[in-house]
């Protein structure tokens, strides 16, 4: 009797082929909760992976573009996406799947572990393993968010405002929000429209050529000669 070979893990998606559709509610649902279970710390990297990479709903620029609004709206960032994609791809049903996938299995877990580390933090022998469990899985949600964060800037290869103009916005958002200490809601509002109006410039500069270009290579019409 043969044994069947174990299935392998799907192949990562192509980050800049066309999206593709979820299947239904349900698998919005799933993916939402594989998603809220794998995000210690940070859930950017995870979501990136597992909506762009795994199952290609996105593709690289649409999940820059989505996740901007996300952030600009108010609110959690991943809930927003979610609430998006899932009335984008299935409506309100879809939009109510994402959501809850995103928050009922990780409240179950929450309350959980609150239960379960509220009794143990009272021994000071576990206080230092509970410290360093928390501690290093700090350090690990940092590095896979400085990681999602240079594959989402590599995405923008053919935004209008080009590498420079792009990789300057960027340094003025680490500045402002690093090394000056910026609120957010100073911050987005402020070069968010910094950055949307020299967008618009320079796509009305491009389609502005465009049609220049289109004028002086259309061949010209000598005039027909109406007389009788």
């Amino acid at each position: 009797m043969t044994v069947p070979p174990p299935p392998s893990a799907p192949a990562p998606l192509d980050p800049q082929a066309a999206p593709q559709q979820p299947g239904g509610p349900g698998e919005l649902f799933t993916a939402f909760t594989w998603t809220a279970l794998q995000g210690f710390g940070g859930v950017l990297a995870v979501v990136q992976r597992e909506l762009v990479e795994r199952r290609g709903w996105y593709s690289n620029a649409g999940f820059v573009q989505d996740w901007a609004v996300a952030q600009v709206l108010p609110g959690p960032n991943v809930c927003n996406l979610a609430l998006m994609l899932g009335d984008r791809t299935h409506g309100w049903r879809g939009a109510l799947a994402a959501l809850a996938g995103l928050l009922v299995a990780p409240l179950l877990i929450l309350l959980t572990l609150a239960v379960l580390v509220g009794g143990a933090a009272s021994h000071p022998a576990w206080q230092a393993p509970l410290q360093g469990a928390l501690r290093g899985m700090g350090a690990v949600a940092a590095g896979l968010i400085a990681g999602t964060s240079l594959k989402l800037f590599m995405a923008l290869r053919g935004h209008p405002l080009r590498w420079a103009g792009a990789g300057a916005v960027a340094a003025c958002a680490f500045a402002g929000l690093v090394v000056a200490g910026w609120p957010l809601t100073a911050l987005v509002p402020g070069l968010g429209t910094v950055a949307c109006a020299l967008t618009a410039w320079r796509l009305h500069r491009a389609d502005l050529a465009h049609h220049a270009g289109r004028a002086a290579a259309a061949p010209a019409h000598p005039p027909q000669d109406r007389t009788p």
